[in-house]
């Protein structure tokens, strides 16, 4: 697809690759999306309930805060739970993470600076190469050493910059190199300035967030253009969508970036124009309805859905199933980007549904392909 259409090119930038627990990140792994559990974490069934819906959404790896020693009591049971690598967020307490690399954490996420001397940095180095643990130093521009605030006046890129290679140092004085960083900020300027710069200075893998971004909507946007603008640079190895929603938001919101820039894909990609009066069926309404029938669909495939027929044939004939508004509540299916029949208004909503399913499930087995508006022609017959 790049070669085809080279406005379309993402280079990555080239970082070494770690392991957090099953899932590669850095080097060509593809972008790992996370969330965070907001569950007490001592509700171990809460929180083993909540890890599991934000892996149906799709969470690469989930991070559970452990502030207490009552939050890594049954630590093991929620990392023997889950499905998907588990990081352990620790703060301050260094025998906090002493305690989750023992009981299953793929990864904890500390600042080193905060969590005492070199003995005990050393002491959850050990610890976490004895259980083959990754770190994440986690820089945050709201928590930034007094020394850095003192000799730079503010949270700044180089402030931010300063304390993650320090962090890093930390670490390597210990042979340790399975880490990957974050300089996260509420400020989108900052934070994708502290990101570039930082990419230039090392080589391991970067977590991407824009901090205490905001709500649903906001949050969304704030962490699209900050998140996006450095995806779209080919700076980024696994991301966070930090939001004041539920964690299987964040999921979704990650998972619609990623998809947007072609990074990653799954499920159903929905493009449907925002309505007018020239609409045959309330838009709104269908694709709020379609979105929700089909979250369960994880094969990727896409779907247009336009009230009219100005610009409908024409997104029709880039996607696997569309649907164009006709007048008199008859409206128009396309399959593969070529028009197949009509359907009634009151049948419409279950019958997209099962169009998508079934393609889903033909793709599934083999049986097909995700229409490519672009591929030659050999490849569509051959479907």
């Amino acid at each position: 697809m790049s070669s085809i259409r080279p406005w379309r090119t993402i280079e990555r930038r080239q970082s070494r690759q770690i392991m957090v627990g099953s899932v590669p990140v850095g080097g060509d792994a593809p972008i790992s999306v996370q969330t965070m559990t907001n569950t007490p974490t001592e509700d171990v069934g809460a929180t083993i309930d909540q890890i599991r819906r934000c892996e149906d959404v799709g969470a690469d790896i989930i991070r559970v805060s452990c502030p207490t020693e009552e939050s890594t009591a049954h630590f093991d049971q929620i990392t023997r739970a889950a499905n998907v690598p588990i990081v352990a967020d620790i703060h301050f307490h260094y025998k906090r993470a002493l305690e989750a690399a023992d009981k299953g954490a793929a990864c904890l996420r500390i600042n080193p600076g905060n969590i005492g001397d070199s003995k005990r940095v050393a002491e959850v180095v050990r610890a976490a190469k004895a259980n083959g643990c990754a770190i994440r130093i986690g820089v945050n521009a709201g928590s930034l050493e007094k020394d850095l605030l003192e000799k730079y006046g503010e949270p700044c890129p180089e402030a931010l910059i300063e304390s993650a290679l320090d962090h890093i140092k930390l670490l390597q004085d210990h042979d340790f190199h399975e880490y990957k960083v974050a300089v996260k900020a509420s400020d989108v300027f900052l934070a994708v300035a502290a990101y570039h710069g930082l990419a230039d200075a090392v080589d391991c893998p970067l977590h991407l967030g824009i901090t205490e971004a905001g709500g649903l909507i906001g949050g969304t946007v704030k962490s699209s253009i900050g998140i996006g603008s450095l995806l779209w640079a080919g700076i980024g190895d696994t991301i966070r969508v930090s939001l004041s929603a539920e964690p299987e938001q964040e999921v979704k919101v990650g998972f619609e970036m990623l998809k947007a820039l072609g990074l990653r894909t799954r499920g159903v990609r929905v493009v449907s124009c925002p309505s007018c009066s020239r609409q045959g069926f309330d838009v709104i309404r269908t694709v709020e309805t379609l979105e929700k029938r089909l979250e369960h669909i994880k094969t990727p495939m896409s779907l247009s859905v336009l009230g009219c027929v100005v610009n409908g044939p024409g997104e029709a004939r880039e996607t696997d199933i569309g649907l164009t508004g006709g007048g008199s509540g008859k409206h128009m299916v396309y399959l593969s980007g070529v028009k197949n029949h009509h359907i009634e208004s009151d049948d419409m909503l279950d019958h997209i549904v099962k169009l998508v399913e079934e393609k889903a499930a033909a793709i599934e087995a083999g049986e097909a392909v995700a229409f490519d508006p672009h591929a030659p022609k050999e490849a569509e017959a051959a479907e």
